[in-house]
């Protein structure tokens, strides 16, 4: 199967040497940016040094592949989107951005080929799970999901480094999260909502933030009482996040935050994602809760070094990439992570990290 891979930041890279070193994928791997690409080619990843911002340069490149994997922050998503329809080419990507799902959906509508965003972490691999859940209960009264991607080792007032995308990150703590709160679809403010909890023994917080929840909210609509998604973060960086955002008033100045945080907030490549989901309802009569609850840990030992969040992202991708190129998934029109099987993503060679990882214990 033939890719086009736009972006080659910490996601993209992981993405180009996964579908690469698998032998099923010839990938043509395009940056802006000559030295993200440097040490990538190899034979079956060509790099290509493109302004990925000029979309008429995008186009011819897209041709002749059978699919675009979208790696570029959100604001590229519908654009790509589109040129993807217009050469007939299948559309993948991460984004967490809900206005840009709702724009690719729309353009799905009547393709000869599929569309698939938000194949990531949260939203993607958490709605699989949340969705699969959901399925082994009679009347379902509450899913709750749960998503950090934290420093291991926090050494700051915001306890916080930067593990992936500064853009999506603002665009999750500014928009608003939408929700379903006794049967009725909502929108909640972000940054609210805030949870206190422990996990192996770790203290917690988590608030409402935007995207998280792809596209359950219509898919459990009538069907769920509660249902809402949480970024998890250590204590104390919810209320610094509103002071910069509120009391400062960045909220209207999202470039300035951005700048902030890419000069003030380090970089790690040491950090860990916790994925929480809870589902409670009534089964055969009775009130039952299920769980499903992961750590996943950097890999700092192998040839290729990556993050937590590099892991499970990019794997949350290439594993949809994978059933999709093996007809487990449709083929035309808008796919939503939902219609992904959990045990087949799981037993999927890179689904497999979420089998593997670290299953949490205790929770408080």
């Amino acid at each position: 199967m033939r890719i086009v891979l736009l972006g080659a930041g910490h996601i993209g890279r992981a993405i180009a040497r996964l579908l690469g070193d698998s032998g099923d994928y010839r990938v043509t791997l395009v940056d802006r940016d000559e030295a993200a690409l440097h040490g990538l080619a190899r034979e079956s990843v060509e790099t290509r040094v493109v302004d990925t911002a000029d979309l008429a340069r995008l186009t011819p490149l897209m041709r002749g592949h059978d699919a675009v994997v979208n790696a570029l922050p959100y604001h590229f998503a519908v654009p790509v989107a589109t040129l993807a329809r217009e050469v007939d080419c299948h559309y993948f990507d991460l984004t967490e951005d809900v206005a840009s799902t709702r724009a690719i959906r729309r353009l799905a509508e009547g393709a000869p080929t599929a569309f698939m965003p938000q194949c990531g972490l949260a939203p993607g691999f958490v709605g699989i799970v949340a969705h699969h859940l959901a399925q082994g209960f009679e009347v379902l009264h509450e899913v709750k999901m749960r998503v950090g991607a934290l420093p291991a080792f926090p050494g700051n007032r915001l306890k916080y480094n930067l593990t992936w995308s500064v853009d999506g990150l603002v665009n999750e703590y500014c928009r608003p999260c939408e929700a379903i709160r006794d049967g009725q679809r909502v929108e909640l403010l972000p940054l609210e909502g805030l949870e206190h909890f422990s996990l192996d023994g770790v203290e917690y917080e988590a608030f409402n933030t935007s995207g998280g929840l792809g596209t359950l909210c219509e898919t459990l609509a009538g069907k769920v009482r509660t249902l809402d998604y949480k970024s998890v973060r250590y204590p104390g960086h919810g209320e610094l996040m509103k002071f910069l955002l509120e009391e400062l008033q960045l909220r209207a100045d999202p470039e300035t935050l951005k700048g902030l945080l890419r000069r003030s907030v380090p970089a790690t490549m040491q950090d860990v994602v916790l994925v929480f989901v809870s589902v409670s309802g009534l089964r055969d009569g009775q009130l039952v809760q299920e769980v499903f609850a992961r750590k996943i840990f950097a890999d700092r030992h192998g040839p290729a070094p990556a993050s937590a969040i590099q892991i499970t992202t990019a794997a949350g991708l290439c594993a949809v990439l994978d059933l999709f190129r093996d007809g487990q998934l449709p083929a035309r029109g808008f796919i939503r992570q939902e219609q992904v099987a959990l045990p087949a993503l799981l037993a999927n060679r890179f689904g497999q990290v979420y089998a593997q990882s670290g299953r949490i214990e205790s929770v408080a």
